[in-house]
């Protein structure tokens, strides 16, 4: 058979197999842009989402009643799983939701992820977008500097500054499809390609950029992990030429409970974070530096307490923090992480047995408790590279492959993720079924 005609085959086995999941969709348009309640979740495969029924630990049951083995995991927003007990007991207990007024829970956050990350001063939000978005304006204002610097095909949330990359011949171009810019990000952002030096360094030499907005190893474009000594190359740039550290380490949380920033011993000015500390409640939170710190208080025209831009009326609420707290003592330990990475070999290892049994030119990268396949036969290093070992028609495939066969990763790319949840047998599941769709596409 064709890829086509797999493809076919897929998407009638899945029709066939979820029927309520496809009614309740018709049934949506009637009232929600796209049939749905978020834009993304237009982007599963099959022409329809599966409806959600129940989800608990890392298993998922739809409408239907079919039951999922779940590596997506709210695309790391449900990193905890899904309910873990002491997070639902804390947000049960919870005095208020949101008041206006702080609890001792938050100082126990703060104190909780200086420990995790190094950084001793934190604040909170409701998603990483806003964290990154603060941040942004908080090192333009303590600098004088207008413009920020990211990676090209880097991913920061709704970020504005964020959406631009590098075209084919090395200039800075909006990102395609983006929606409604309020000016052209290439007049507010400088971009470098990933694991290039140069490329750094000539986005810094202008001199104009308050800060560096990076992922430690690149994520929404497939993973892409820095090579050797490249991260310490750049703390000494931005050092060289003035300009502030920014780590997002909103889906790098897998590589350990203080992210990359611990693991690989980086010295950021600041880190954002946001999705999963909270075990699925919305919550996003940035740390500083004491130094960073001493120029934002020393910003005296600076309105950070009312009308400034920095801050939001549900941002440090009692219910996130309660969440958060209950989630980082109790669910997403060392001792987790720890189980999670090795169950995470244990998928890689399964996946490159049936690449290597099947002569599939295709790698499978990691970091941490996450990995990914991507469609080339070395791992990608730069962004660049791993947009060009895309491949969209391969991508539904085996998203509708795995789906029929009870088997759930990220829509958007071919991300798992294991869970403090997640069993061998659900790992093993994986191995059995994408050694199944690898064998049909190689015949």
């Amino acid at each position: 058979m064709t890829l086509d005609e797999l493809i076919a085959r897929e998407r009638e086995l899945f029709e066939q197999t979820h029927p309520r999941s496809r009614e309740l969709h018709e049934e949506a348009r009637s009232s929600l842009l796209a049939g749905v309640p978020m834009s993304w979740m237009a982007m599963w495969a099959g022409g329809f989402p599966l409806y959600l029924d129940r989800a608990q630990g890392a298993t998922v049951v739809d409408v239907d009643g079919n039951e999922y083995a779940d590596f997506c995991v709210g695309d790391t927003g449900a990193m905890a799983g899904h309910s873990p007990e002491p997070t639902m007991r804390a947000i049960a207990g919870v005095a208020g939701i949101t008041t206006m007024l702080p609890t001792d829970d938050a100082a126990w956050v703060g104190s909780e992820l200086t420990r995790r990350f190094g950084l001793p001063l934190w604040q909170f939000s409701l998603t990483a977008t806003d964290a990154n978005r603060w941040m942004i304006r908080i090192c333009r204002q303590v600098t004088g500097r207008p413009r920020v610097a990211v990676f090209s095909w880097c991913y920061h949330g709704s970020v504005d500054e964020a959406f631009v990359r590098l075209d084919e011949s090395g200039l800075a171009r909006a990102r395609e499809g983006l929606v409604g810019p309020p000016v052209d990000p290439t007049e507010t952002t400088r971009v470098a390609e990933f694991n290039e030096l140069d490329s750094v360094e000539a986005v810094l030499e202008h001199e104009d950029v308050a800060c560096l907005l990076m992922e430690p190893a690149l994520t929404n474009i497939g993973i892409v992990l820095p090579e050797p000594g490249f991260l310490d190359a750049v703390r000494r740039l931005c050092d060289e030429h003035g300009t502030l550290l920014i780590i997002d380490e909103t889906h790098t949380l897998s590589a350990g409970p203080g992210g990359c920033t611990a693991a690989w011993g980086l010295r950021p000015d600041a880190v954002t974070l946001g999705k999963s500390i909270g075990g699925g409640v919305p919550i996003g939170a940035y740390g500083v530096t004491a130094e960073l710190a001493e120029r934002i208080a020393a910003q005296e025209d600076a309105d950070y307490e009312d009308t400034g831009g920095v801050g939001g009326t549900l941002a440090g609420n009692a219910l996130s923090l309660a969440a958060a707290r209950a989630t980082l003592g109790e669910v997403l330990s060392d001792e987790a992480f720890e189980r999670m990475t090795r169950l995470r070999e244990r998928f890689v290892d399964g996946v490159e047995a049936a690449l290597a049994e099947h002569g599939m030119p295709w790698s499978i990268i990691s970091l941490g408790a996450r990995c990914e396949y991507r469609y080339s036969p070395e791992p990608p290093r730069t962004g660049a590279e791993s947009a060009a070992a895309g491949d969209s028609r391969l991508d539904e495939y085996l998203h509708l492959y795995l789906m029929n066969r009870g088997v759930l990763i990220t829509p958007f790319h071919n991300m798992a993720l294991m869970c403090p949840a997640t069993t061998e047998e659900q790992v093993d599941r994986h191995t059995e079924v994408f050694g199944e769709a690898v064998a049909e596409l190689a015949a």
